[in-house]
């Protein structure tokens, strides 16, 4: 378990920057169908528990929420929504992964396809980007004040590293008052709950595509490639961005 402090690589692995609340609202809701698909119960259904939970720290009106939900049961007109990947490479080689939540692939995969040949990227075959990187637990805590050592405060950051290593989490990283710390898929669930029995206040948690390697490139390049990244994030059905970019 390594503790690197390297946000700024972080950040740019993960891109889901969006400016208009609607777009959030519509992604979160996306979100929630889907995760309901597997039980309506967020107390029985993880993945729909972390993403109402994402919804109500967005401050999604409930009803918004109710409404994905019912939609996931059929209780709402539309088509369903689905899940689907897409793969790509920008300039420079950098590898992208695109999560969609889509109810029309067409649409979807023709807006994606223009935005690549706009800014000088190109879709690839599936598989041929997924292999770089590795589904895994994210928890976010944004704020060390939350953490309380209940025996000396001045071991703090003691006693942080050696709650996170209890836990059972695979690696954390730390820069400033921020605290991302990785899991396996299967352990997620159960470092939240050692977190939370140790009095360790959580941001957010998620599932996410991490980068098994990074690349780095040209000044000139990585502006490009940010607006590349920056326009697939735009899209309302576009979930999440990943890349390998440094």
């Amino acid at each position: 378990m390594s503790g690197h402090s390297k946000w700024a690589t972080t950040k740019r692995k993960k891109w889901a920057e969006d400016a208009k609340r609607s777009s959030l609202f519509t992604k979160l809701a996306n979100t929630i169908s889907i995760a309901a698909r597997t039980g309506g119960d967020p107390e029985t259904n993880f993945a729909l528990r972390i993403a109402i939970e994402k919804a109500k720290a967005a401050s999604m009106p409930k009803e918004n929420i109710d409404r994905a939900l019912r939609r996931a049961q059929g209780g709402v007109d539309g088509a369903a929504i689905e899940e689907v990947i897409y793969e790509g490479y920008g300039p420079g080689g950098v590898a992208i992964l695109i999560q969609c939540l889509t109810d029309n692939r067409l649409r979807t995969i023709s807006a994606i396809r223009a935005v690549f040949n706009k800014f000088g990227g190109s879709l690839a075959e599936a598989g041929s980007v997924s292999y770089l990187f590795e589904k895994k637990g994210q928890i976010i805590i944004k704020s060390k004040s939350e953490i309380r050592n209940p025996n000396d405060e001045t071991k703090m950051e003691n006693f942080l590293e050696e709650t996170i290593i209890d836990s059972g989490a695979d690696d954390f990283e730390v820069e400033e008052d921020t605290i991302i710390v990785y899991t396996g898929i299967s352990q997620l669930q159960s470092v939240l709950k050692f977190f939370q029995d140790a009095g360790v206040k959580t941001d957010s948690s998620d599932i996410i595509y991490e980068a098994k390697s990074i690349v780095a490139i040209s000044e000139e390049k990585k502006a490009s490639i940010e607006k590349l990244l920056e326009a697939l994030s735009a899209d309302d059905d576009v979930n999440e961005v990943y890349t390998n970019l440094e």
